[in-house]
């Protein structure tokens, strides 16, 4: 069995009338990056609130590092790095004396290593050249890398990011990604709650769907995507020919536009470019679409199988769209 630094069981949270969370039962395995994903007001934030003794829960347990919360905060938080709806900071103080601040206030920091250790944070999040600045001259970007900066101030065992690249230009997104993955690479969990799914598909190797305060789905990256509808991609010139053969197969329609009235019945689509069609493979083998269609004399320029997107499964389990950033 895998060892996990949180789990849940039936974890539940009522806020007078309103259910937020609902019999959470949540894994996530020691060393993992687990992007933890739902649409606003899923239950989400709530959820990392409990889970950091932060909020009570109405029913249910969790565990986090091996210790049941929120019985055992005090020995659980000084092993947890946590950056929870946005950072917090002293606007008329420097970055850098904001992180002196809070290494003092952690009983476990050493003194005599703090100037080392805050200036170790900032050179890990890029903000070595801000170091004196004020904070209220900070972007939201440098005050959202200075909140990350914060929760690395000591080693942590895990590390909980609320939307961690809120706010970041493309670069800094990338450092923070290249940032959580060195993490990882040194043996620290990372939960990430985030509802960019670009970001999570590259960065993450497990996840977790909320919807409407339950959770839906949870898994390694690889296998939520494999559970999808698989589609497949032929490239010909022989477009309606190939679009009969797939719909004597039984193969189904294909999402999204392009000629999808015309396609309907025949079981594919023509997916808006001249040579191209696309249907759900369902339990029909690769190879047999292939021999079909060049037995049906079908020209075949390429063909591919493609797994369900991490966007196409959270609209599947959810039935809501989700931002996409590139």
């Amino acid at each position: 069995m895998t060892a996990l630094a949180i789990e849940t069981h039936g974890l539940t949270k009522r806020f007078r009338s309103q259910l937020a969370v609902d019999g959470l039962d949540l894994a996530v395995p020691e060393g993992a990056v687990f992007g933890f994903l739902g649409p606003n007001g899923s239950g989400k934030t709530t959820t990392i609130r409990m889970l950091l003794g932060l909020v009570a829960a109405t029913a249910g347990d969790a565990r986090v590092l091996g210790a049941d919360m929120p019985k055992h905060v005090d020995s659980v938080l000084p092993r947890v790095g946590a950056l929870v709806e946005g950072p917090a900071f002293s606007p008329y103080l420097s970055g850098e004396a904001n992180l002196r601040r809070f290494d003092a206030a952690d009983r476990r920091a050493p003194g005599r290593t703090r100037a080392a250790r805050v200036a170790d944070a900032l050179d890990r999040v890029g903000l070595s050249h801000a170091a004196r600045k004020k904070v209220h001259a900070y972007s939201l970007g440098m005050k959202q890398r200075l909140g990350i900066a914060n929760a690395l101030l000591m080693r942590r065992e895990l590390l909980v990011l609320d939307e961690p690249t809120n706010g970041l230009d493309p670069q800094g997104t990338r450092e923070v990604r290249s940032l959580i993955r060195a993490l990882a690479d040194d043996g620290t969990t990372v939960f990430v709650s985030s509802h960019l799914l670009a970001e999570v598909e590259q960065v993450c190797s497990h996840v977790g769907v909320m919807s409407a305060g339950r959770l839906v789905a949870q898994g390694t990256l690889d296998a939520f995507r494999d559970e999808g509808e698989t589609q497949v991609l032929v490239r010909t010139p022989d477009v309606g020919p190939a679009r009969e053969v797939l719909g004597r197969l039984g193969l189904g329609l294909g999402d999204g536009g392009g000629e999808r009235g015309e396609a309907e019945g025949r079981g594919a689509r023509l997916d808006g470019n001249a040579d191209e069609v696309s249907a759900r493979l369902g339990t029909v083998a690769p190879e047999t679409v292939v021999a079909a269609l060049v037995e049906a004399g079908v020209r075949v320029r390429g063909f591919e199988t493609v797994h369900a997107s991490l966007e196409q499964r959270f609209v599947e389990l959810t039935g809501e769209g989700f931002d996409v950033v590139q």
